[in-house]
C-alpha cells in the first residue's frame, strides 16, 4: 500500500493523541476517514480541524464505545455504508490503570482488558469480512513497549498489550497469503492524556502523590503524537508487520532481546533513578 490517496481507514481513539495525529496525517494524504470515539466532543472536534486544515477531506465520525463489541459491529457498518468497505483499520483506542495487583479492582481489570484487549479482537473480526474484499488492506493494532518490558502497578496494561501483540502474530498468520496484512505497533512513552485519564488505584509504589505520578510520566514521554503517527503511517506504506515507536521503545527492545529476564527490573530501576532526581530538582 505505497499510497493512501483515496483509501478508506478507520481510526478508533480518534478524539485525541495518536489517533487524532493519526487522522490529521491520513487526511493530508488524501485517505477517506471514518474516526471513532467514546469522546462525543472530542471527536466532532477532530473532524472539524480536519475538515478546515485539509480543503476537500472526507471525514465521518461515529461515538463508539470499543469496550461493547456491539459498537464495533455498527463501527463496521457504518464503514461499508459511508467508506464503501475499509482499506485500514487502526485499532488504536486504549486506556490505562494504576493498581497493584493486591489491590486492583476485579472491575477496573475488566474495563481496561475490555477496551484495550478485546477492542482489538472485536474490531478485526467485525471488519475482516469487508476488508477480505480488498485488493489490499492493513489492520494496525497498537500494543506497546510494555508487551515486552513491565513496570509495577501496571500488571493489567501490561497484560493487555502483549495479549494484543500474541493476538496479532496468530492472526497475521491466519491471513498470510491473503489480501490482509497486520502491522503490530509498538509505542514507548507518547506525550498523551493517557496519564492523565487512567484509572488510579495505589501509587506508592510509583510516586508519593497521582499529580506526580502523571509528571513523571510527562517526563518520561519524549515522543510527540504527530511523530508517532508519521512512524505508523510509513510502517503502513513500507509494507511493514512490526513498528517500534520512539527511541526509548527502540532501546527497550533490545534489552529485552539480549536480558529477558532483566529488561523489567533495570526499567523499573531507571524509573526510579529519575524520580528521585525530579524530586530533588524541586
Amino acid at each position: 500500500m505505497r499510497s493512501l490517496k483515496n483509501k478508506s481507514v478507520v481510526i478508533t481513539g480518534a478524539a485525541s493523541g495518536i489517533g487524532e495525529a493519526l487522522a490529521h496525517g491520513m487526511a493530508g494524504r488524501g485517505a477517506r476517514l471514518l474516526l471513532a470515539d467514546i469522546d462525543d466532543a472530542g471527536l466532532h472536534r477532530v473532524a472539524t480541524d480536519i475538515k478546515m486544515k485539509h480543503k476537500g477531506a472526507e471525514c465521518h465520525v461515529l461515538v463508539t464505545d470499543t469496550g461493547h463489541e456491539t459498537d464495533i459491529q455498527a463501527l463496521a457498518l457504518e464503514a461499508q455504508d459511508r467508506l464503501d468497505g475499509t482499506d485500514v483499520l487502526i485499532n488504536n483506542a486504549g486506556v490505562a490503570l494504576v493498581a497493584p495487583v493486591e489491590t486492583l479492582r476485579t472491575r477496573d481489570a475488566h474495563w481496561l482488558m475490555n477496551i484495550n484487549f478485546w477492542g482489538v479482537v472485536h474490531g478485526c473480526k467485525a471488519f475482516l469480512p469487508q476488508m477480505r474484499k480488498r485488493p489490499e488492506a492493513v489492520l494496525v493494532n497498537v500494543s506497546s513497549i510494555f508487551a515486552m518490558v513491565s513496570m509495577p502497578t501496571q500488571s493489567i496494561y501490561n497484560a493487555s498489550k502483549a495479549a494484543v501483540r500474541g493476538f496479532s502474530d496468530a492472526l497475521r498468520e491466519e491471513l498470510r497469503g491473503t489480501s490482509v496484512r497486520v502491522l503490530t505497533v509498538h509505542p514507548g512513552g507518547i506525550r498523551t492524556n493517557i496519564a492523565n485519564k487512567a484509572r488510579v488505584t495505589d501509587v506508592r509504589m510509583m510516586a508519593a502523590s497521582e499529580q506526580e505520578f502523571k509528571d513523571h510520566f510527562l517526563t518520561m514521554a519524549r515522543t510527540t503524537p504527530e511523530e508517532a503517527a508519521e512512524v505508523i503511517i510509513k510502517a503502513i506504506t513500507a509494507g511493514d508487520t512490526r513498528v517500534l515507536v520512539g527511541a526509548d521503545a527502540k532501546v527497550l527492545d533490545s534489552l529485552y532481546r539480549m536480558f529477558p529476564t532483566r529488561a523489567s527490573a533495570w526499567l523499573t530501576g531507571i524509573s526510579a533513578s529519575l524520580r528521585q532526581r525530579a524530586q530533588k530538582k524541586n
